[in-house]
């Protein structure tokens, strides 16, 4: 796995092997602002878990936020967008920002390891 570079130079970390422990480990190296929220809901939500299905709910919406998060211009540009709908008092106008907002999330929820 090897970083790359934005259309401004910015180099973006890879993503992770798809495991809790690596992801946690590319969370601590990259993103160290999300570590606290990270182990915080690991345990609420896996400490007593005993099956997995919590573990690939607690997967995904780690995955989208640190592939969000290791690439702070995109990061920010989603933000932007929600905030943006969030201000705004056109309908249409929010619904059109929300749903860019989310093809974004759901485009980096498909990202695989080392991409």
């Amino acid at each position: 796995m090897t970083a790359h570079a934005t259309e401004n130079d910015q180099t973006i970390p890879p993503m992770p092997e798809r495991t809790p422990l690596a992801l946690r480990e590319a969370i601590a190296a990259d993103t160290p602002l999300l570590l606290p929220d990270f182990d915080k809901h690991w345990k609420w939500a896996i400490a007593d878990a005993y099956n997995l299905s919590p573990v690939l709910a607690f997967m995904a919406r780690w995955w989208g936020e640190y592939a969000l998060a290791r690439d702070p211009e995109l990061d920010e540009h989603v933000h932007d967008l929600e905030l943006r709908a969030s201000e705004s008092t056109d309908l249409a106008e929010a619904k059109a920002l929300l749903e860019e907002a989310s093809k974004i999330r759901h485009r980096v929820q498909k990202l695989e390891p080392g991409e």
